[in-house]
């Protein structure tokens, strides 16, 4: 069975729920960001068959999230690594993070969080603004059109 593409619809929801809509990409995403460069190390860390992660690092590399760089010569051996475009992709991720972190455990709340490296403060994120710097309040939206 053929799966419905959304990369040609007007949303950028749809959009780039074709690009990460499966489990896996995320998941590999997360790994860039964890510092994992080399594909024997994602397979290992996220113990999924070695054709799924080739076909989802293949999409990453084409759709400009993360680029393939060589690290060896003989035999061809090549690392992932995040560009701006990847990098921008956090806060896709913190955002899950976030819904994860409130909604997916009891009162106890995740048993992994995110912490500052030189404070070591908690860090949880949070969609604001960019141009006012608050929180988004979904009530307070509408969708329109862009004027041409």
């Amino acid at each position: 069975m053929r799966r419905t593409r959304f990369d040609e619809w007007p949303c950028p929801i749809a959009r780039v729920t074709d690009l990460v809509g499966d489990w896996w990409t995320p998941l590999v995403m997360r790994e860039a960001f964890y510092g994992q460069r080399r594909f024997d190390d994602i397979q290992e860390a996220l113990g999924c068959s070695r054709a799924v992660l080739a076909q989802r690092l293949t999409r990453l590399v084409d759709e400009g999230l993360l680029v393939k760089v060589p690290y060896e010569e003989h035999p061809p051996r090549y690392e992932y690594r995040l560009t701006g475009k990847g990098l921008a992709f956090w806060d896709v991720l913190a955002a899950m993070w976030r819904w994860g972190s409130d909604w997916m455990w009891g009162e106890d709340g995740a048993p992994l969080v995110l912490v500052d490296r030189e404070t070591g403060a908690e860090v949880r994120p949070a969609v604001v603004d960019e141009n006012t710097g608050d929180p988004i309040d979904v009530r307070r939206l509408r969708l329109d059109r862009k004027p041409s």
